[in-house]
């Protein structure tokens, strides 16, 4: 029997890339998942092949800026699976560009995601979490933030707040919750779609080279939901070998 077996994890950004792939790693092992994301004909399209496989799934629209959207994530779970296991924030965007173009409002909406979203996530899920005695909160951060490049400065500083941020909820947490930072490197996903296009070329060019499947990204978030509840995996970093 898999330690996944039963727990219910609900997941941000599940309609595709890394929040996909956990999905259904995560449905094959036995959790029960509860699907968030924008787009709503993907989240129906992943909810029937995990039902269609055996497994089981729940689905909300979720825009992660909302924080009754979050909210709505986690009664979902609760109402429906009757707990929740785990919050796996993976909702991200990356529109990367050299600060000399500007790009304020892509600024702004990397940190209402990126960012502001795992705090809504938090807002929603730590409540349940104390009132159950247990729970699991998995942030999705990035390589971007230990190593600083050019052209990914506003990005990384996103995913280096959540960083901060999650440590400071684990010194919080208590013996009861867990947290955990997952820090993937160049993963094939849709990331380049967002990036400005005078360096969208150069994007997509590491990404053919470079890029790991999502599937290595799931495998890691979930070696650590199946660990014992007295085992608490702090920051996880998966990375192509060839990676930098």
């Amino acid at each position: 029997m898999s330690a996944i077996e039963g727990k219910v994890v609900a997941i941000t950004g599940a309609s595709s890339g890394i929040g996909a792939a956990t999905a259904l790693l995560l449905a094959e092992r036995g959790a029960k998942v509860v699907l968030g994301a924008r787009r709503t004909d993907r989240l129906e399209a992943l909810a029937s092949r995990i039902e269609e496989a055996g497994g089981q799934a729940a689905h909300v629209v979720t825009d992660v800026k909302r924080r009754g959207d979050l909210a709505d994530l986690v009664k979902l779970a609760c109402d429906r699976y009757g707990k929740i296991d785990v919050l796996l924030s993976n909702a991200g965007v990356g529109p990367i560009s050299p600060l000399d173009d500007l790009c304020v409002d892509d600024w702004e909406d990397m940190v209402d995601v990126n960012f502001k979203g795992v705090l809504h996530g938090i807002a929603a899920a730590l409540p349940v979490f104390r009132a159950q005695g247990f729970g699991h909160f998995v942030n999705t951060v990035s390589t971007a933030g230990l190593r600083i490049v050019p052209n990914q400065a506003v990005y990384a500083a996103t995913k280096n707040a959540v960083r901060t941020l999650s440590e400071g909820l684990r010194q919080e947490a208590g013996d009861r919750v867990r947290v955990t930072v997952v820090s993937p490197g160049i993963t094939r996903t849709e990331f380049a779609d967002s990036v400005a296009p005078r360096i969208r070329a150069q994007a997509l060019e590491s990404m053919a080279a470079l890029a790991m499947p999502p599937e290595a990204v799931a495998r890691a978030v979930a070696f650590a939901i199946e660990q014992p509840a007295n085992v608490d995996v702090g920051d996880i970093v998966v990375r192509p070998t060839a990676q930098n």
